[in-house]
């Protein structure tokens, strides 16, 4: 059992450490020099999931509330 674990670590420290990552080809020569970025970046979708997790936390908790005397 051992020897399998060890086995596994030095595989695993081997792809890590021999892994080179591919020099990606160049990009095109032109392009809009006034590119816009979003900003967004999913913070929207974060901001959502938090509310819909803390309605759903007061939902349970409410819900809990209810049913104790």
């Amino acid at each position: 059992m051992k020897l399998k674990s060890l086995f596994a670590v030095v595989i695993i420290t081997a792809g890590i450490l021999f892994a080179t990552p591919l020099p990606a080809q160049p990009g095109g020569p032109g392009g809009d020099p006034d590119a816009e970025i979003p900003i967004d970046g999913g913070i929207g979708l974060l901001i959502a999931a938090g509310v819909a997790y803390g309605a759903k936390k007061a939902y349970d908790k409410r819900k809990s509330d209810k049913g104790k005397p």
